[in-house]
């Protein structure tokens, strides 16, 4: 039996990957920033240190490395960084061991999204961006 094959396609595969992987960044990071106050204020409740900073990072993590992601341009490093950021991001706003619940229950749920996104990033890191990229080479 043969097996299903991407190999001729992996370039629109790719791209299509990045656009699934950096869809929800874009999103989120768009509306951290134009709503930076509440931005700030979600940063100050979960305790993270210097909140006002955190959500400029996150604005430029999510919303700027997305779209450049997006574009495939430095696709690898930002393919890492934001895995690195995601699996943070993860520990710190999805913290489910300390809550019981349906919270502990939704926060499982989105501690494990960010596990999982990170794969997909760290996948990217390996295999780049494809033809469709300004970093094609």
């Amino acid at each position: 039996m043969k097996y299903l094959s991407l190999d001729n396609q992996k370039d629109e595969v790719l791209l299509v990957a990045r656009i699934l992987l950096v869809v929800l960044y874009v999103l989120f990071g768009w509306q951290k920033m134009v709503g930076f106050s509440g931005t700030i204020g979600y940063m100050t409740s979960v305790g993270v240190p210097l909140p006002a900073v955190a959500a400029l990072v996150a604005v430029v993590v999510e919303l700027v490395f997305g779209v450049l992601l997006l574009i495939g341009f430095y696709t690898r490093p930002l393919a890492l960084l934001l895995a690195v950021y995601t699996l943070v991001t993860g520990f710190i706003g999805h913290p489910y061991w300390t809550l019981s619940g349906m919270d502990q229950y939704m926060a499982m749920i989105n501690f494990y999204k960010n596990v999982s996104i990170t794969g997909g990033f760290l996948l990217l890191a390996l295999n780049g961006p494809g033809r469709y990229s300004i970093d094609r080479k």
